[in-house]
């Protein structure tokens, strides 16, 4: 049976219940310092990846976002032979379900649903984030995946019946299930890929039954961007100085195996929601509204911009008090984040820096986008429903109050009282408890503190990508071809977001599948029959 935080149509549990997760990864979101001896390294924060049938997709905020066309024209551009939107479209549609659009641009019988729920069907405080982006000039647009215009709209939602839909039911139904060439192991950790010589010819895992190795024709990785180049790695295929100085021989010179990591770069802008805009426990969605916005940034597309918006921000009493605006770089330009190893050995962690806002144009837009979505809090029609906003940062004391226990419910539970009292004390508790750093007053108007905060606040969205990025023969930092195939060793393909060339303005779920089905195919069309294979996926 599929657990009832996974299930829920709220994400808040999912993502923070340590059954489902890696809990040992830590990386590095900030930049690395240049130039500056002296400077303190940059600290390290935890990484949620998921540790259950489904990946992602059974702990994510059930956004189901494409992206932009402009997003898979560039992969082409990149040197991704045969990707392009009106080649990745047919995916997109074939792995739907949408359940309130239909036409040239929708798939109606898809294993995965996608659904809105719409403005008849929202909080007073959606209603009046509505009212606030339409007085600021920005449409609304009833269907995100296909107008593509800048606006808000009703988030399109991996979800049915008020129930999310991960991969593990979408695509492994009962007759699924059922198939006698199939089989899935859980509990199982995949320690090291195998080998013939050059060829890849299955995976040695450790599960319940003890140590297994398993053989096939073909081995897809399908780890992530985080885990799959750690595999990689340890197989001696990356950069071969570097795997020396590890003492593994290697197999093959391939530069970019964990270069080019990327993620959005997030910030946050919250506020308190006065008592009649609140949920309310009338609906367990607290996610409704997002928005796709242009910075006007020489040379970026349209769209490079994205926000959400949220009623609730956790699963507590004080997470029900609380909205949060949060903008993010849709089209970033810092693409010089590594996945490194820490030792050869498959039970360490690897070593992640995103290095986000290494490009100063991700921070300069983030900057600007930061202060005009704030500013709506300002509106006649905010201040009707919410008070005190305030910059908001994932913090490590935010994140460790949001551990779900029993003695954070009875602690969130007194704050939130305590937060609904006088309106002096809710500003001194927001102050002194839950915001870091300089208010919000002096980050509307000091660039120097607005962006001290930025450069110490922002993190990414778990979008990891990139890192075994798809690229032409004579590209040295390539690490796939177009269909997934990693160079110069037969028998061992990656299929996951680690293989985009850039990581779309999208929420990375609905691409990470579209991509599985267009490589599927691909692996179809290359032979009468499908060869047996070995998925090895976290």
């Amino acid at each position: 049976a599929t657990p009832e935080a996974i299930s829920d149509s709220y994400a808040g549990t999912a993502y923070l219940d340590r059954r489902f997760l890696w809990n040992e990864l830590r990386v590095t979101t900030e930049a690395r310092p240049h130039n500056d001896p002296g400077a303190p390294p940059p600290r390290t924060r935890k990484y949620e990846q998921a540790r259950v049938l489904g990946g992602g997709s059974s702990i994510n905020g059930q956004l189901a976002s494409r992206g932009l066309p402009s997003d898979y024209d560039a992969w082409g551009a990149f040197g991704a032979r045969g990707w392009s939107w009106e080649t990745v479209l047919p995916y997109f549609r074939k792995l739907e379900r949408d359940i309130d659009f239909d036409g040239p641009l929708h798939g109606r019988d898809g294993p995965i649903p996608v659904r809105r729920i719409f403005q008849d069907l929202w909080p007073e405080h959606a209603k009046a984030m509505a009212a606030a982006l339409e007085s600021a000039g920005w449409p609304y647009i009833a269907d995100q995946n296909g107008d593509f215009r800048d606006g808000y709209y009703p988030a399109a939602i991996t979800n049915l019946y008020d129930r999310r839909v991960p991969t593990a039911i979408g695509y492994l139904g009962p007759a699924e299930r059922a198939r006698p060439n199939l089989t899935i192991l859980t509990g199982t950790e995949v320690r090291a890929l195998s080998f013939d010589g050059e060829v890849c010819t299955g995976v040695h895992a450790l599960g319940p039954a003890g140590e297994q190795a398993f053989t096939a024709r073909e081995v897809i990785l399908s780890c992530g961007a985080i885990y799959s180049p750690a595999h990689l790695l340890r197989a001696g295929i990356g950069h071969a100085a570097a795997l020396k100085d590890l003492g593994i021989a290697v197999r093959r010179h391939l530069p970019g195996v964990g270069r080019n990591l990327m993620d959005h770069p997030s910030i946050s802008v919250a506020a308190f929601v006065k008592p009649h805009a609140r949920i309310n426990g009338r609906r367990r969605r607290h996610l409704l509204l997002g928005m796709r916005f242009s910075s006007g940034l020489e040379g970026a597309p349209e769209g490079d911009m994205g926000s959400t918006i949220a009623t609730k921000t956790a699963w507590h009493a004080v997470g029900d008090r609380i909205c949060c605006i949060s903008i993010w770089v849709n089209k970033t330009y810092s693409r010089d984040g590594v996945v490194r190893l820490a030792s050869p050995d498959s039970a360490a962690q690897p070593l992640v820096d995103f290095n986000l806002l290494a490009d100063y144009r991700d921070l300069e837009r983030l900057m600007t986008a930061f202060r005009r979505m704030a500013a709506l809090y300002a509106l006649p029609v905010m201040q009707a429903v919410t008070s005190d906003p305030f910059p908001a940062s994932f913090s490590e004391k935010v994140r460790q109050v949001g551990d779900i226990s029993a003695r954070n419910r009875v602690l969130t539970d007194i704050l939130a009282r305590l937060l609904d009292g006088p309106d002096a004390l809710r500003r001194w508790l927001l102050r002194n408890l839950i915001v870091e750093g300089e208010p919000l007053d002096v980050l509307m108007t000091d660039d120097a503190a607005l962006e001290a905060y930025i450069r110490r606040s922002a993190i990414g969205v778990w979008h990891a990508s990139c890192t075994c990025r798809m690229g032409d023969d004579d590209d040295p930092m390539a690490v796939t071809d177009e269909n997934g195939r990693v160079r110069g060793v037969p028998g061992l393909r990656v299929v996951d977001a680690s293989i985009f060339p850039a990581v779309p303005c999208a929420n990375t779920n609905l691409p990470t599948i579209m991509v599985a089905e267009k490589i599927a195919d691909s692996i179809l069309s290359e032979t009468t029959t499908a060869a047996p294979a070995v998925v090895a996926a976290h």
